[in-house]
């Protein structure tokens, strides 16, 4: 009797830490939404078109559809993928299933095609790709969408929303903390620097930025956060001219400065370190 009472008393304790978080959302100009989900979704919200920017983990790909479906009242139309990692292409599936069509450069459709973890099916990989740019005109907005090249991979493309002065640029920004620069993928140190760079250049004070990972960010925060990488690279290049190997330059831990601030669980101090050295030394 007493073990029924106490199953009885952590039954609820336990179907809450079965059930997962609320997506939560930002209206960051009228119409326009960022989901806070593992990468962080884009929406744009009209009477004609319901369009998503990224659409997070294949997990969470009902999660996210549902939160996107009831802010939009009806189901997304189309879908542009900023880049190729599992975090913002992974419900593209999910979405193609309930009709919505999928957009992305050419490069982040390559990459998938190769990568079985990614290429799940028909529905999982873009059907329209674009080379530099393309513009969708819908719901009374001009959405311009480019290609950043080298960047955070081979194929990151950024969404302009000119009317309402939003920028979704995915993975560019990791707003306040080390970004992933995926070397491996195609990205770039330099290129990822330039493409901030022009993100910069494209903004003033008001523009907002749907972060790829981060809040809501501003012309301010990026100029801060490439300020960092700017400096983070010459610390580390000072040590590679000093003759170091990477294993003394880690030792030395160039980046502490940074550490309380900018470290976090996927990226560390030691693994943005290590992707400096990996830059700046040819292999």
């Amino acid at each position: 009797m007493k073990r029924l009472a106490l199953l009885v008393l952590l039954a609820p304790l336990a179907m809450a830490q079965e059930t997962p978080a609320p997506i939560e959302h930002s209206e960051v100009a009228e119409g326009i939404y960022m989901l806070h989900t593992v990468g962080s979704v884009g929406l744009l919200v009209g009477d004609d078109y319901v369009v998503m920017i990224d659409d997070s983990l294949r997990q969470t790909g009902d999660r996210v559809v549902a939160k996107a479906e009831e802010l939009a009242g009806r189901p997304v139309d189309f879908v542009i993928n900023t880049h190729v990692h599992g975090d913002h292409v992974g419900a593209n599936e999910t979405l193609a299933d309930s009709g919505a069509i999928i957009l992305a450069h050419h490069n982040i459709r390559k990459r998938m095609l190769a990568d079985p973890k990614l290429n799940t099916g028909p529905g999982a990989l873009p059907v329209i790709t674009f080379s530099d740019e393309v513009t969708f005109h819908l719901n009374g907005h001009e959405a311009r969408v480019f290609h950043l090249p080298t960047a955070h991979t081979d194929g990151d493309a950024a969404i302009l929303f000119v009317e309402a002065n939003v920028i979704a640029p995915g993975d560019i920004v990791f707003r306040g903390i080390f970004p992933f620069i995926d070397l491996d993928s195609g990205g770039s140190v330099a290129g990822y620097k330039a493409a901030m760079q022009t993100l910069i250049d494209m903004a003033d004070e008001d523009t907002k930025f749907i972060s790829g990972h981060g809040p809501v960010a501003t012309r301010a925060g990026l100029e801060q956060d490439l300020a960092m990488l700017n400096d983070a690279e010459a610390r580390v290049k000072a040590l590679i001219d000093k003759g170091m190997d990477a294993e003394q330059i880690v030792a030395a831990n160039p980046l502490a400065v940074y550490d309380a601030q900018y470290s976090w669980q996927f990226i560390t101090t030691e693994r943005m370190t290590r992707t400096f050295i990996r830059s700046l030394i040819p292999e």
